[in-house]
């Protein structure tokens, strides 16, 4: 997809969205502009024609070797040398060329490995047995519980997801790209089998498929997001150091049409790079489709606020760009990867999560392109900038010419007021160390005065005073005392 940097902005065509083979869907760079549809069909043909061209050089050297073979035998001598060493070669390249051919069509790449497998396959499969998550036993549950409602037919479904699980387990020494291929076939399938066998209409079609997305790549997340034997963590790193070297790229310098003033506005920017930075911590493609959407709706939101009428598609892609390097979101490409491998392919053919997931393709293919002339800079300028050696700066206003771009003033002007907030933090950070300082030497002063106070007026502590006696203990004359009174009685 082609990108134009014109003095009014960032623009893209409508039309370079859409598939290059032109049949309407929404294309993806990942896919060289195809739609999933029509990638799968251009992948499928290349494959076919490389597995041909393969046999057709097998058999080649096959036939070269079978000549050869049999010319040596009418020959002596110094002859069996020549032939040993032409053997030698042959062998050589046609075990070279035929790997792929073997790869294509032996049961596993791996023959030791399989045999492993199968002499494991008596056991239940760890990918059952493991110890799941919490996340995994909730979407477990709440997949059982949806498919309750569909009878025979979520029957159906359950056993074929599980089904499906089963193999993938035994297809984790495949290539991503062909883990990808078989989960799409997988979707591609159910779907089908529904619409035809089942008489499921599309619209509850889309609902089963989003929740069979859900739990197969929920247990599958963490075994095909981001695996060692792709280059998506180098890009990412990549992604993140480009990213960080446009630090000051400022939203003028995108002809970005938002207003951070307008509190209403600050906040939608806001959210916009809340959203698109949670992504990463989702892990069903659908979810991180949803995270892309949101983001999207709150700069659409911010654009309106700024302009006071709706915003166009010119506004919403240089405003998104910014957000992302404003934003710079954790392993980006491999996010942009993973939803393109594993996702529905129906989400990001149609409908708005298609939309704004080519369009941050897009965005992320501007920023590795990103070059002076997109920014409207000279190239001595950007140079300067991306070296880290100097920043725009701000420029005095009686300095500007009359012809001088509002942009770029607005830009000046924008920078005078972060370096008033940077003096603001300062002065911020200042009073509060004070503050701190303050509060620890109050909390020594009160603890030194009651240490003086205990010092000054200790506790003692006396022992309990003796039991008191009786009131005539001490009487030696009890015994002189009169006898008590006895009661006498009387008979009347």
């Amino acid at each position: 997809m082609s990108l134009k940097s014109e003095r009014r902005g960032i623009h893209v065509d409508q039309s370079e969205l859409l598939c290059k083979k032109g049949c309407g869907y929404y294309g993806n760079p990942a896919w060289q502009g195809f739609c999933s549809k029509c990638w799968r069909e251009e992948y499928h043909k290349a494959r076919q024609k490389q597995i041909q061209e393969d046999w057709e050089l097998a058999e080649r050297l096959q036939r070269e070797e079978e000549e050869a073979f049999a010319s040596s035998q009418s020959g002596q001598g110094a002859q069996s040398l020549t032939f040993s060493k032409f053997e030698e070669k042959k062998t050589n390249e046609k075990t070279r060329k035929v790997t792929t051919v073997k790869k294509f069509f032996s049961a596993s790449s791996r023959v030791g490995a399989k045999k492993a497998e199968i002499q494991e396959a008596k056991a239940p499969s760890p990918s059952i047995n493991r110890q799941t998550s919490i996340e995994t036993d909730r979407v477990s549950k709440e997949f059982i519980e949806f498919l309750k409602t569909f009878h025979k037919t979520g029957q159906e479904i359950y056993k074929q997801t599980k089904l499906f699980l089963e193999a993938m387990h035994y297809k984790r020494d495949l290539s991503i790209e062909e883990q990808s291929e078989c989960t799409q076939d997988f979707y591609q399938n159910v779907a089908e089998r529904m619409q035809t066998r089942g008489k499921v209409p599309p619209e509850r079609v889309e609902k089963i498929m989003d929740q069979i997305e859900k739990y197969i790549m929920t247990r599958l997340y963490k075994y095909v997001f981001c695996p060692e034997t792709t280059d998506d963590e180098k890009k990412d790193l990549a992604i993140q150091k480009r990213i960080r070297a446009l630090h000051w790229v400022t939203p003028q310098m995108l002809c970005v049409p938002v207003n951070e003033e307008i509190p209403e506005v600050s906040d939608m920017v806001v959210k916009a790079i809340t959203d698109i930075i949670e992504m990463d911590s989702k892990r069903v493609p659908r979810d991180k489709l949803a995270c892309i959407t949101k983001c999207s709706k709150h700069i659409f939101n911010a654009i309106k606020i700024t302009k006071n009428e709706p915003a166009s598609a010119d506004d919403f892609l240089p405003t998104l760009i910014y957000i992302v390097l404003k934003g710079n979101p954790p392993r980006l490409q491999s996010n942009i990867q993973y939803i393109t491998r594993f996702c529905n392919p129906s989400r990001l053919m149609t409908g708005e999560d298609g939309y704004y997931f080519t369009n941050l393709c897009c965005a992320v293919a501007f920023i590795e392109k990103l070059d002076a002339q997109s920014l409207n800079l000279s190239q001595e300028d950007f140079d300067r900038y991306m070296s880290g050696q100097t920043s725009p700066r701000k420029q005095e206003s009686e300095n500007w010419s009359p012809d001088a771009c509002l942009g770029v003033k607005q830009m000046y002007k924008n920078l005078d007021l972060l370096s008033q907030l940077n003096e603001r933090q300062e002065r911020i950070m200042n009073e509060a160390k004070k503050l701190e300082k303050d509060l620890i030497d109050w909390t020594d002063g009160i603890a030194k005065e009651v240490q003086d106070i205990v010092e000054k007026y200790p506790l003692e502590i006396r022992p309990p005073n003796q039991s008191v006696a009786a009131i005539d203990s001490e009487n030696v004359e009890n015994d002189k005392l009169p006898p008590p009174l006895q009661p006498q009685v009387y008979a009347g």
